[in-house]
């Protein structure tokens, strides 16, 4: 119980937000931001948002390896197919340490409605 407590006090802030699509387009438009796709290859050269990097979610390793090169201090905005996995990516970085991380709500799907 002591343990719960201490972490409820402890944790701080999520950095998440979760954007509508009008928002997010507007955020993206305005400047040179980090955009990552975080579905897989083949998803991604079906189509995806300009200037978005394909950082593969499923691709544990590579995962990593490619989210430890962005800058952690700077906005990071994702999005995936449907919102589910850039949500649990959202997590991840979170987690790492990242500052201001910006979830497409619904993903690629709401995107192109």
């Amino acid at each position: 119980m002591l343990s719960f407590i201490f972490k409820l006090f402890s944790s701080k802030p999520s950095a998440i937000s979760r954007l509508n699509t009008p928002d997010f387009k507007k955020s993206i438009s305005d400047k040179k931001v980090q955009l990552i796709d975080v579905r897989t290859p083949m998803e991604f050269l079906s189509g995806h948002i300009k200037k978005a990097k394909n950082i593969d979610y499923y691709n544990k390793s590579k995962f990593y390896t490619e989210i430890e090169k962005l800058n952690k201090n700077k906005p990071v905005y994702l999005y995936c197919r449907s919102g589910i996995r850039s949500y649990n990516a959202a997590k991840k970085l979170d987690k790492l340490g990242f500052t201001e991380i910006y979830d497409l709500k619904g993903g690629f799907l709401r995107w192109k409605q």
